[in-house]
């Protein structure tokens, strides 16, 4: 049926809402209609939906939301290794843990700098946890510095050295990066001339091109499951939607 009205937007859009949110009760009165009409009757299936979604106009934000919803699951679905295997040592929690989140974020970004004891906390909070930390330096071309660096170092096994002295350094200065470079046991000239090597491009545009096809908004965003939330979410939240993923399996 979708395919003779995919010129009509208004009726696909009609049709998706109501299929997608009233569900049933709403399909059966298109089928009630279509028994009682000539088979195929465009007029009378389009009246139905437009005196639907005009009775139930609060279906459609609903609708496209589900709608987001789908896409973004069939996004990580088809980015699966992509998203969840991380970049060298740029992990946290258990390796064999049951579920892995993914944190995308950037070293400028003050929420990314506050959520640091909450996720310490979850990783306490939960044995069974793996958390991946994707660069998404999007704020200054000095969150895309500290991003390469902060690979080279993921790279050597020095992660989490390298991203806790780099946070605690305040805004990203070229001192706070030489000394979180040094912190990491890593040689500032060296870790400069690794930072510019291609395979370290290479992640980076992948991050922002799946970063893009997901809809993140900002940083910190988490990928929890199938679903996308960019905010810096309280302990309690973070808690709810691992336990929601787990459900789903």
């Amino acid at each position: 049926m979708l395919e003779k009205f995919a010129k009509n937007q208004a009726l696909l859009l009609g049709l998706v809402a109501v299929s997608a949110v009233a569900g049933g009760g709403a399909m059966a009165a298109i089928d009630a209609l279509r028994g009682g009409a000539a088979p195929g009757s465009r007029a009378g299936i389009e009246q139905v939906v437009h005196d639907y979604v005009l009775a139930h106009p609060e279906i459609l934000p609903e609708a496209m939301e589900r709608l987001k919803s789908r896409e973004t699951g069939r996004v990580i679905a088809a980015n699966r290794a992509a998203i969840l295997k991380p970049f060298g040592g740029a992990w946290a929690g258990n390796p064999k843990g049951d579920l892995t989140i993914v944190e995308y974020f950037d070293y400028n970004c003050g929420f990314c700098r506050s959520s640091l004891p909450t996720i310490a906390k979850l990783i306490e909070s939960d044995p069974k946890l793996r958390i991946v930390f994707r660069e998404l330096p999007i704020l200054s071309d000095e969150s895309k510095v500290a991003a390469r660096l902060s690979l080279v170092a993921a790279e050597r096994g020095k992660f989490k050295a390298f991203h806790e002295a780099l946070y605690a350094g305040g805004p990203i200065s070229d001192t706070s990066l030489t000394r979180a470079v040094r912190a990491a046991g890593l040689e500032p000239s060296e870790a400069q001339v690794a930072a510019n090597r291609p395979h370290i491009d290479a992640e980076l545009k992948s991050n922002f091109g799946i970063a893009s096809r997901l809809g993140m908004s900002g940083t910190p965003s988490w990928v929890i499951g199938d679903r996308v939330v960019s905010a810096a979410l309280p302990l309690e939240e973070l808690q709810a939607a691992i336990a929601e993923a787990r459900a789903k399996g």
